[in-house]
């Protein structure tokens, strides 16, 4: 049974990886086995999160917002290297604004680093999953995929897109043997949500609404990245799963 969920000898890529929800779930697939490389524009950051995680840890700074980098940069690690089995498609922002006011910039950003870095690193990594005829992307969305609320309405849209863009890829791409599906993450203690976690009334408020009645642990979401990533899930595609305490399925 074990070897079901084990990820020796696969590499994965996980974008946005030097913090956060992606430093967790690099952390969680090297303890199931696999040779992860970390990603983030700041290389100084990868070098510390990879000194923190240490094992068979490689790093791949790229801009996943910049399609022609993300080529030359998956294109070169695969000559260079060999194979990315696994992606995770984690990077991605918030902006906190009532969307009466919100500014026209800070929408287009998060579109560019949400929905639009999932499409660049997907497209790059898939091309080559496609020839090899297997691999496993998996992208992370949000509650807000499935809900909204006050004063992030942009940021709801994006997240929602990924849910879709989840759902097309696994569409288009089963049939040469890739697995797509997505993580939709709760409210989790994280440096994006690190503003509502100082809020006791939003804590509180959070508490009450979530059945299980507290915020998430990021390392709570390292058990759906390996089933995802693994063999595990074989003949699972264009699923969400969402691992919120609950929130979604309740009023």
């Amino acid at each position: 049974m074990s070897d079901l969920f084990s990820l020796k000898g696969r590499r994965a890529l996980i974008t946005g990886s030097s913090q956060g929800i992606g430093f967790a779930l690099a952390k969680g697939l090297v303890r199931a086995g696999a040779q992860v490389i970390l990603n983030g524009r700041d290389v100084a950051k990868l070098e510390a999160a990879a000194a923190k995680i240490g094992g068979d840890v490689q790093m791949l700074a790229f801009d996943a917002t910049d399609h022609d980098a993300v080529r030359a940069a998956v294109d070169g690690f695969e000559e260079a290297h060999g194979a990315i089995d696994i992606l995770v498609n984690n990077a991605g922002m918030q902006h906190r604004m009532e969307l009466e006011n919100f500014p026209p910039d800070a929408f287009e950003k998060l579109l560019q680093t949400n929905v639009a870095s999932v499409f660049h690193v997907g497209q790059a990594v898939a091309r080559h999953m496609i020839g090899r005829g297997a691999g496993k992307i998996v992208n992370i969305a949000s509650v807000q995929t499935a809900l909204a609320r006050p004063g992030i309405a942009p940021y709801t849209a994006t997240k929602g897109a990924v849910g879709n863009l989840t759902k097309g890829m696994a569409t288009d791409w089963a049939k040469h043997g890739l697995q797509c599906n997505a993580i939709a993450p709760g409210y989790f203690d994280t440096p994006l949500n690190a503003a509502l976690v100082a809020d006791p009334a939003f804590t509180e408020w959070l508490e009450k609404r979530t059945p299980a009645g507290r915020w998430g642990n990021v390392d709570e979401l390292v058990g759906a990245c390996v089933f995802l990533a693994s063999g595990a899930s074989s003949f699972v595609n264009g699923h969400i799963l969402y691992v919120d305490g609950g929130i979604t399925a309740s009023l």
